[in-house]
């Protein structure tokens, strides 16, 4: 079996096992999600949908975020930890979505990545989620995961995107991420993989070695 094959495989099982995929990270509007995935960086998404729940009721555009003062920011978003760098990268962000795009979220990673604190997970997240677009975010979960699967090798979250590319097909790689997650928390876990349970088990590379 080629690696595009299994690749095809693992997309089909993750399918009929999650046929839901969906962000996990709870938003109303594009600018919501591009702060809830900021605020997701070393945090748990339960922990972030928790801060945002009161977060987006007390900031409600992208003009009171870009024109929110820096220490009261600060103390909303405490819990979701680094906090102090989240609240500047937020505020920052949100003026720059203010005075050069008119309060909308880009459509490019080329713009995306113009924001501060945005990186290639977040861009792709919003590429895929609020455009449609190919996207490949590749997270601690897919990199976890897409290695012991045998579709990629190494840490680089840059190298890992692009070789997924090349095995996912455009119009499925979004999905396929959240897919990821959803499989991650369930089953193949950081802790343990729990291969005797998984859906994948007979595709899987390492079944049988990382458990």
């Amino acid at each position: 079996m080629t690696k595009k094959e299994r690749a095809a495989l693992i997309v089909q099982k993750l399918e009929e096992t999650y046929p839901n995929a969906e962000c996990s990270l709870n938003y109303s509007a594009p600018h919501e999600l591009l702060i809830a995935t900021q605020l997701s960086a070393q945090c748990t998404d339960a922990r972030v949908n928790i801060v945002t729940e009161s977060l987006f009721k007390k900031y409600r555009s992208v003009d009171d975020f870009a024109n929110a003062d820096y220490d009261e920011l600060c103390e909303d978003i405490r819990s979701a930890g680094f906090y102090r760098n989240k609240a500047r990268n937020i505020i920052a962000c949100c003026q720059r979505l203010r005075d050069e795009y008119g309060g909308k979220v880009p459509d490019t990673m080329e713009e995306l990545l113009t924001l501060a604190g945005t990186g290639r997970k977040t861009a792709n997240l919003i590429l895929g989620d609020l455009y449609g677009k190919p996207a490949i975010v590749v997270d601690t979960h897919c990199i976890r995961l897409t290695n012991r699967m045998g579709l990629v090798t190494g840490k680089d979250p840059v190298k890992i995107e692009r070789e997924l590319k090349d095995l996912i097909p455009p119009e499925k790689g979004s999905d396929f991420c959240h897919r990821l997650v959803m499989h991650g928390r369930a089953v193949c876990s950081a802790r343990k993989a729990d291969c005797d349970h998984c859906t994948l088990n007979d595709v899987c590379k390492k079944v049988g070695v990382e458990k």
